[in-house]
């Protein structure tokens, strides 16, 4: 067995067939009650792959497409998004446990989880706001067994990781990995140059087929 490498147009082809090591589609979404899951795909990484720079470019295209995107990212270290002299900061260091702000165009919650462990993937998921998404892209999170593509870059001279990763469906790279010549693999090869190659197997393995259609459609209520 070797590893097959995916022209463009037989992405969506290869995607709706799919893996054996592929999840079940239940493992891959956020269940809810009275609604379809939203689908959640994930990208792993080494640090410096773009995992971010390929995030950006997607979801400029799922939203041309008319695709509700959510996002989780996986911090290793403390962050902040506020700053001294927002009014909001000031409260938090006040010592509010959570403080939420809100205009017309936007709100956001700061939770602070003082001497408490950080939250797992599922908790995160548990806070986004399912009915308003179609899809949810995780950033990091490698231990997870959600659905992943994996990026991969050889002039870093990192590891694969999907042969110690059951839960990676396809992979991505800007050059096809030595690695491969003895790695035994069926996993479809994507273009990690290529945006809208990914995008369109994402679509095609996760997102209804009328959904292949740039601006075509309405979002799911």
């Amino acid at each position: 067995m070797t590893a097959t490498r995916i022209p463009a147009e037989g992405v969506a082809r290869a995607a709706v067939a799919g893996s054996a090591s592929v999840p079940a589609a239940g493992s891959a979404s956020v269940p809810i009650t009275g609604s379809a899951p939203v689908p959640v795909v994930g990208f792993a990484a080494w640090s410096g792959t773009g995992k971010t720079t390929l995030l950006i470019k997607l979801i400029a295209i799922f939203t041309e497409r008319r695709i509700r995107v959510g996002v989780i990212k996986h911090a290793h270290h403390s962050f902040e998004i506020d700053y001294p002299g927002k009014d909001s900061y000031e409260l938090r260091r006040a010592g509010a446990s959570q403080v939420l702000i809100g205009s017309k165009r936007r709100w956001a919650l700061m939770a602070e989880r003082r001497g408490q462990d950080g939250l797992s993937l599922p908790e995160l998921l548990a806070r986004l706001a399912p009915d308003e998404l179609d899809l949810i892209l995780v950033e990091g999170f490698k231990p997870e067994s959600i659905p992943k593509i994996e990026l991969h870059r050889p002039r870093l001279g990192k590891p694969l990781l999907f042969p110690d990763d059951d839960s990676i469906i396809a992979l991505a790279g800007d050059a096809a990995p030595p690695e491969l010549e003895t790695a035994k693999t069926t996993l479809p090869l994507l273009d990690l140059n290529n945006p809208r190659e990914i995008a369109d197997f994402i679509i095609a393995r996760f997102l209804p087929l009328d959904r292949a259609a740039p601006k075509g459609g309405q979002s799911r209520a």
